[in-house]
Order: C-alpha cells, then sequence, then structure tokens
C-alpha cells in the first residue's frame, strides 16, 4: 500500500530539512508534515512544496495527537544525534535520543494508521577497538566505544525500535545505519576535523575510514520513505581511506600527538567551539570503521554513487579547502632534508 500521509522528525537539521523538502515535492504523498522544535532552514522553506512544518518536540506526548489528527501513515525518524559537531550539551541531546525515540515509538504503536517506520541509525552502534572486527555486517553485535556517549544512544534506541517491531508486526521497520556522512553541504565532526590546518592525529595510529555521501544518505532515506523495504541496512559507500591519505587530499598538516594527550586536544577543541571530539569519535580517529553494505545493495536496492574517495574530493573541492602548505615549497624542503642526510651518511 502507497504511503499518503507522511510525518518527517528532525526537519531542522541539514539531512532531515532536505528530504522534507524533497517529500513536500513527491506527486504520490497527499500530505507531508515535519516536525522539530526549529524551523528548517530558509532554502528549505523557499522549497517545500506541499509540505508543512509544526514546531513541537518529540519527547512531549502530544506527538501522538500530531501522529492521530494528521492520520499519519509512514514516520521517518531523522532527528537521532550520535555526534553533534560542534560543542553541545550532553543531556538534552541524549533525551532527544533516547526520551524522543521513547515517545514517537509509544506513538506509532498506539495509532491505527502507522503502518510504516523508517529510522535514521548509526554505525556507531558497532564501537571501534583493538578488537572490532575487520568488517562488520549487519549481524554483527552492538558494541559502542563508550558506555555513556552519543553512540550508545543510538544502540538504546535501536533496542526501542526491535521492541516495537514485535508488539506491532504489522508495521514495516526500516533501520539505516549510517556511516559518518560527509559532503560539501554538511556540518559533521569529521568535516570540521578535516578543515583544521593542522590536524590532530594518534601517534602510531594510521584508521581506516568509510564514509558516505550526504546525497546517497538523502536517496536511501527517500528511497525507504516511498517505498517498503523492511530491515536493518548499512548505509556507506564503497571503499575506504585511510586517516593519513584523507589528511593530504585535504591538504592539510597532521600533528601526530600521543594518545594520553589526546583527551587534552580534544577539550582544547572543544573549549574553543571548533569541534565536538568525544570518546567515540576520538576511538573511531585511533581505530577506524568499515561495514559491509551487501544487503544495502542487493536486498534494499540501492548502489551509492560516491566511493568514499570521491565523496571526500566533493568535500574538498565544495569547501574550497586548499593545501595549508605550498606542494613546490614542501618539495623543495623535502629535498635540503634529503641532501644533507645523505651528505651526512657519505662523510
Amino acid at each position: 500500500m502507497p504511503s499518503k500521509v507522511v510525518l518527517v522528525t528532525g526537519v531542522g537539521g541539514e539531512l532531515g530539512g532536505r528530504l522534507f523538502a524533497r517529500l513536500g515535492n513527491h506527486p504520490d504523498f497527499d500530505r507531508v508534515i515535519g516536525i522539530d522544535t526549529a524551523a528548517p532552514r530558509k532554502q528549505v522553506l523557499r522549497r517545500l512544496g506541499r509540505a508543512e512544518f509544526v514546531r513541537a518536540d518529540i519527547r512531549n506526548p502530544l506527538i501522538a495527537r500530531v501522529i492521530a489528527d494528521a492520520e499519519v501513515d509512514t514516520v521517518v525518524h531523522a532527528a537521532t544525534t550520535c555526534h553533534p559537531a560542534g560543542p553541545a550539551r550532553r543531556a538534552p541531546l541524549k533525551e532527544v535520543n533516547v526520551i524522543g525515540t521513547m515517545r514517537l515509538l509509544a506513538a506509532c504503536q498506539r495509532s491505527a494508521s502507522v503502518r510504516k517506520l523508517v529510522v535514521k541509525s548509526s554505525a556507531a552502534v558497532y564501537g571501534a577497538g583493538a578488537r572490532s572486527q575487520a568488517v562488520f555486517t549487519e549481524d554483527s553485535e552492538l558494541i559502542p566505544a563508550s558506555s555513556t556517549g552519543y553512540a550508545k544512544d543510538a544502540v538504546e534506541m535501536e533496542g526501542y525500535v526491535r521492541g516495537l517491531a514485535r508488539r506491532r508486526p504489522d508495521i514495516t521497520v526500516t533501520t539505516l545505519r549510517f556511516a559518518n556522512l560527509i559532503g560539501p553541504d554538511v556540518d559533521t565532526v569529521l568535516s570540521r576535523y578535516f578543515a583544521l590546518p593542522v590536524v590532530p592525529t594518534v601517534l602510531g595510529y594510521d584508521a581506516r575510514l568509510q564514509l558516505l555521501h550526504s546525497g546517497d544518505g538523502l536517496a536511501v532515506l527517500e528511497s525507504a520513505a516511498t517505498e517498503d523495504k523492511p530491515g536493518v541496512f548499512n548505509v556507506a559507500s564503497d571503499g575506504v581511506l585511510t586517516l593519513s591519505q584523507a589528511i593530504r587530499r585535504a591538504g592539510r598538516v597532521e600533528l601526530p600527538v600521543p594518545r594520553a594527550v589526546v583527551p587534552s586536544v580534544a577539550k582544547v577543541l572543544r573549549g574553543a567551539h571548533v569541534v565536538n571530539f568525544s570518546e567515540d569519535q576520538v576511538r573511531l580517529l585511533n581505530y577506524g570503521r568499515v561495514v559491509d553494505t551487501t544487503r544495502l545493495k542487493e536486498v534494499f536496492g540501492y548502489r551509492p554513487r560516491w566511493t568514499t574517495a570521491a565523496a571526500f574530493d566533493d568535500y574538498v573541492r565544495g569547501r574550497g579547502l586548499r593545501p595549508v602548505v605550498d606542494g613546490e615549497q614542501l618539495a623543495t624542503a623535502a629535498g635540503k632534508v634529503f641532501t644533507a642526510a645523505a651528505t651526512g651518511q657519505a662523510r
């Protein structure tokens, strides 16, 4: 049965807002409702089509009335935040991630009209560590990197989603575990991190990073909203980049620091309101994380347009990042060092 009335949460964010506008111009929907405590960006508001924005908090039980009054049949939960880009208070975000999800799912469970739920989750649920799998599948154990971080919220949220699926087997549930988003138009921890002139890394480690272009993320969400595709899916681009490769492609200068110093560096960056490094992010940059996307391609039916390398390069071009150190100057300096070293050995 095709969807007619769609509710999208988190439309004040970049990805949720773009999805909201795209669905608002989709010919198959009679009504599209966007929910958030903050209004969508001006660019989104200009392209809403038939969509309508309702300022509401999913943590408030009144969300059930919104769903009931509009006879919503499809809910797209895009309000979850696993890694805020900038410094943010932990308690309010945890409430939105956990309490907000609980309220929303309770409303879905009581609604007679809801028949489909799409949830944007995170590949961070797999964690990152020295003993982690080389490649995670959707059946891998969920072990967040820390017991108090944003990834732990995603694990709890997915538990509530599975509970709803058991209690309401008539609802089609799609859970999308996104890799770290990158692109010219998104503000994330990694997009801020790689824009730093000098990029701190963990001495002795070169993590494998798998990314997801924001355009592919948007396309996957739209496909899940418009078609019934039940199940859990890893959503990521093909291929990986090592951390050092990404830094070089962005034209940044790498600064390896001892692991013990990393928390202090992260604190300085948070204090300067530059980038928010949680323990989850530090472990990702330490050990990396790669997921298998076979199920996304063969069952969900979507093949990402961008590889990890191409997505990262599009981010670099879109942000207008320029090399911090001139290549010719660096080559000249390196040549002098090598010459001096060779001369010393000859003597």
